[in-house]
């Protein structure tokens, strides 16, 4: 049975940033390392969009930026400037290429491609097994995400991020490829949180994303017949779909630290690294795995890794008001983007703003449901 010093079950985003990172920092050359997945990351399986100021580490794997947006509701909409920041699209196989072609060249990494069944964590180690082989850790980062553990709970809401995209391409010239569509709450709510989601990359192809922040999936054909409509009132009466791609993302506050032990550590969705009230992941994930990167020169006990901060309890907030009254996003994030600086909203959702910007971007919310908020969670805050 071979060992390992780090074993990484589950080779999401979080665990290939914490490895890219690992081999460009240089510190751990002598560190064996071993990923196991079932995927073999090697198709496009997904988009992801982040802003930021500076150049990315990414940024070979950036296919498009923008520096304009879009926010929409039934009554308004309003361009947002993003600058400094730059709205960033990445694809999934872009970044899996970007990662493993480093990872390719490293003699103290091995990639197994099988399906993991068992982690058990014993005194001095902890124990892997796959369908076909067992190995031992030193040290052991999950990203295997405990579905039923978290969604059985009734202590913490849990709302999904879902969504359908369509890749298209038209006859019709009708985008806009310097400006992103943030948010398009236009389209029938239907008692949930809904917007569309459009990323243009030329007048004539876009991805268009029919997105839901609310308790549970639709059918598949709720979400195409919604893109369709959303095509039509575009004027698009003649197009063809290169692409498509779905996916479902849990938001919550869910204490997923206190799961770490002294060599295990929940990372990625399994260790709550999306951002909770938006669903975002790609700028969380990074920044947590800079931390971390940091952490495993200093420390040896992964249960002193997790801080939480301010940022926590008003994720928590807001799920808690679209957990009893889902219909309420359109008007709060409505509210937040009619006056507010969308810079300053952003520094916000990328938990970089002072107590004094906090209370500034909270302000422009609906009053009533975050006060009633406040008082039902601030039990929260002792725990």
């Amino acid at each position: 049975m071979k060992q390992y010093d780090y074993i990484f079950t589950g080779t999401g985003l979080a665990a290939l940033m914490t490895v890219y990172k690992m081999i460009v920092s240089r510190e751990f050359r002598d560190k064996s390392i071993l990923l196991i997945d079932e995927d073999a990351k090697k198709t496009n399986d997904r988009t992801w969009c982040f802003w930021q100021e500076q150049q990315s580490v990414w940024e070979k794997s950036i296919t498009k930026k923008w520096d304009l947006a879009l926010f929409v509701n039934e009554k308004f909409s309003r361009d947002l400037d993003l600058k400094p920041y730059r709205y960033n699209r990445i694809n999934g196989l872009d970044f899996y290429n970007q990662v493993f072609e480093l990872i390719s060249k490293q003699k103290n990494i091995r990639f197994l491609n099988e399906k993991v069944t068992d982690i058990n964590e014993l005194q001095t180690h902890v124990y892997v097994a796959t369908e076909t082989q067992s190995f031992t850790g030193d040290k052991l980062f999950n990203s295997i995400y405990r579905k039923f553990e978290v969604e059985s709970q009734t202590k913490y809401p849990v709302l999904q991020q879902h969504f359908i995209g369509w890749f298209i391409k038209s006859k019709e010239a009708v985008f806009n490829p310097d400006q992103a569509t943030f948010m398009d709450f236009s389209v029938e709510q239907k008692g949930n949180t809904r917007f569309m989601y459009v990323l243009p990359t030329s007048t004539t192809e876009a991805l268009l994303e029919y997105t839901l922040f609310s308790h549970q999936l639709l059918a598949k054909i709720e979400y195409e017949t919604e893109i369709q409509n959303y095509i039509a009132k575009l004027g698009i009466t003649d197009y063809e779909i290169t692409e498509k791609e779905q996916g479902s993302i849990p938001m919550t506050c869910y204490p997923f630290w206190k799961k770490n032990t002294k060599r295990v550590l929940n990372i990625g969705t399994a260790g709550g690294w999306t951002k909770a009230s938006t669903g975002y992941t790609f700028k969380n994930a990074d920044k947590k795995s800079t931390q971390l990167i940091a952490f495993l020169q200093k420390e040896t006990d992964f249960r002193k890794f997790h801080k939480r901060t301010k940022f926590w309890f008003y994720d928590l907030l807001l799920l808690d008001i679209l957990d009893r009254k889902n219909d309420l996003g359109a008007k709060i994030f409505s509210s937040m983007f009619k006056k507010g600086s969308p810079v300053l909203i952003f520094k916000f959702l990328d938990e970089e703003t002072s107590l004094y910007e906090d209370i500034k971007v909270i302000l422009k919310c609906p009053k009533t449901p975050f006060i009633m908020a406040l008082m039902r969670s601030i039990r929260y805050l002792f725990k």
